[in-house]
């Protein structure tokens, strides 16, 4: 996938040069600011931001939608707002 065909988002939020626990902090923050039912895109890259960052998303009432592994080695987490 190329970052020109990116899925359906009201805001993206690129948090590659983050580490745990600032990686779910700074997805927090962004979900915030949106309202119930629009869609948040999150670029991150890292084992523990793969599998922290869905995981503590829903743990919040969001609906992790899609994780989209890129050819760069970075993700693309698709989360919808609970």
């Amino acid at each position: 996938m190329s970052l020109t065909a990116l899925p359906a988002h009201d805001k993206a939020i690129d948090i590659t040069n983050e580490t745990c626990p600032m990686t779910y902090v700074r997805t927090r923050l962004a979900l915030e600011a949106l309202a119930a039912g629009q869609v948040l895109l999150v670029r991150l890259k890292g084992e523990d931001p793969v599998r922290n960052v869905p995981r503590a998303a829903a743990d919040h009432g969001h609906d992790p939608l899609e994780l989209i592994a890129l050819e760069d080695g970075t993700h693309l987490l698709v989360i919808q707002k609970g």
